[in-house]
């Protein structure tokens, strides 16, 4: 595969799942393949993604990964991504995996591919072409063998997941995608919820307002995990949706 074909690919899967991107972003040392931020209510989420188009007989080693973690530092971002057409070292994995780092080889950029073909078929069926012909099989945090979307439990759980996101039409998702909207999508319901449960049941106000704040934890996480790929991106919007909910549910009680 192509350095731009790769780049475009994982910028493509970025973006979708809300990242505002920037293709080879410059600091003062350095040029990075790709600089990806995620706005919340709480501030700006940054991570760094370096693409590496090896060939096969090439590993990606730990200088590459100290590399992309002084980058990370000098922006402040919270997040080192190293994507290859190949793999990586021992060494680099055994390192990554005790970091803030995720690795994602050539059989990691197959799933991928697929993975995403089920939201855009005309673009990941081209991709999908690309790197099938030269994939090597062989990572989420450095674990090998691995990616966005495991095998096993995990991978039954985003099968589940990508079933109910694929209920949502596309433009209805990009809404349901806006941190207000789920906010306030969160706050609608866990309301209306704890009052019937009011009205039909004999329970008391601060038994109430615990029931509020338990569906508001399940909606904002269960909201956010159908409509995102990434788990990183699940718990950060997930946990702004509900600190912001619960924020406002206590000024009500209050008020």
């Amino acid at each position: 595969m192509k350095k731009n074909k790769l780049v475009e690919f994982v910028a493509k899967i970025m973006e979708d799942s809300g990242f505002k991107v920037y293709k080879e972003f410059r600091t003062s040392r350095h040029l990075i393949d790709i600089y990806g931020v995620l706005t919340t209510v709480l501030g700006d989420i940054g991570i760094v993604v370096a693409c590496k188009n090896y060939d096969e007989r090439w590993n990606v080693g730990l200088d590459v990964l100290k590399e992309m973690e002084m980058v990370a530092k000098t922006l402040k971002a919270s997040k080192v991504v190293i994507v290859t057409t190949s793999d990586f070292t021992q060494q680099a994995k055994n390192y990554a995996a005790r970091r803030n780092i995720k690795l994602i080889n050539n059989d990691g950029l197959l799933r991928l591919a697929k993975k995403f073909s089920k939201d855009d078929v005309e673009y990941a069926s081209e991709e999908v072409e690309v790197i099938d012909d030269s994939y090597v099989p062989s990572s989420y945090e450095g674990n090998p063998g691995t990616s966005f979307a495991k095998s096993g439990k995990k991978g039954s759980l985003n099968r589940k997941r990508d079933k109910v996101a694929n209920f949502f039409d596309p433009r209805i998702k990009n809404i349901l995608r806006n941190t207000v909207v789920l906010i306030l999508i969160v706050l609608s319901l866990s309301w209306i919820i704890s009052t019937i449960i009011g009205a039909y049941g004999n329970v008391n106000n601060a038994i109430l307002g615990i029931i509020k704040i338990l569906f508001s934890a399940i909606l904002a996480y269960g909201l956010v995990f159908s409509l995102e790929r990434d788990i990183t991106v699940t718990m950060v919007k997930g946990t702004t949706v509900f600190f912001v909910s619960l924020l406002v549910l206590i000024l009500l009680i209050i008020f």
